[in-house]
């Protein structure tokens, strides 16, 4: 398994994930590698992760020339990995790793990506948002079901697994650079013909959060209706999709709210 972490500035929480993770999966006998896709940080993230290189953690650090944003950055991770699944995970583990045994079982009963979810019933928010931001993602996830996606409840929650070569393919196409990387890839796969499951998973709010939901919000409804409109006029090579689409297994349903 490859465990991508966009990261950028997160030298206060970045050592903490990463031997997280680590004792995790090593506690589980499970080959991984940790790719850390650094998005031109300007603190010491990367020497810290370069740190724990040396000290045998199996890291594989990636780097930006310059900030462009977390698409942007989880594209180049994913690009970097060699595993034959590859786990997406916020470098905060807001959803903690454990989570991805949940997402592990959909990916054997035949999904190609199994995404988790704070937006089921099933759900566990053990720390939510302020009031503030559960309303505007609400409102984004009601512009996505009616655009794009209907049906998913939450599109936004940044631990996603995927089959490896799946991953690659769909990042391969992708063009968001911001915060709506996730519905992209999401959209694109599920209009390729992927099998794909949401999983309603535990997650806690952290503090310090990258998003504005000013200046961000408006970049994540531009680039929904950019994604939206690219589908629809067939802007990406969903033929390539398909075919590995019918390469993989027969759909898997979401698990029900």
């Amino acid at each position: 398994m490859s465990i991508v972490i966009p990261a950028f500035n997160e030298e206060r929480r970045i050592e903490k994930t990463i031997l997280a993770i680590s004792e995790y999966m090593a506690a589980r006998s499970r080959p991984y590698e940790i790719v850390v896709s650094d998005d031109g940080s300007t603190d010491t993230t990367c020497e810290i992760v370069a740190r724990l290189q040396r000290e045998a953690v199996p890291i594989n650090l990636v780097r930006a020339d310059r900030n462009r944003g977390k698409g942007s950055a989880v594209r180049l991770g994913v690009t970097a990995s060699k595993g034959s699944l590859v786990l997406v995970t916020d470098a905060d583990l807001a959803t903690p790793i454990e989570e991805v045994e949940r997402l592990l079982a959909q990916i054997h009963a035949g999904a190609d990506i199994a995404f988790g979810s704070r937006g089921m019933r099933e759900s566990q928010l053990v720390v939510r948002q302020p009031a503030h931001r559960e309303l505007m993602g609400r409102f984004f996830n009601l512009l996505v079901q009616v655009l794009l996606l209907p049906g998913v409840h939450d599109t936004q929650c940044g631990f996603k697994l995927f089959r490896g070569e799946v991953a690659r393919r769909l990042f391969a196409q992708c063009a968001v650079n911001g915060f709506s990387y996730d519905v992209e890839v999401l959209g694109l796969s599920a209009r390729a013909g992927h099998s794909i499951a949401e999983v309603p998973v535990r997650w806690f709010h952290m503090n310090h959060s990258k998003v504005s939901l000013g200046r961000d919000g408006v970049r994540m409804f531009q680039d929904l209706l950019r994604v939206a409109f690219r589908l629809r006029t067939r802007r990406y090579d969903l033929a390539a999709l398909e075919v590995r689409a019918r390469e993989t297994h027969p759909a898997v349903l979401s698990e029900k709210p």
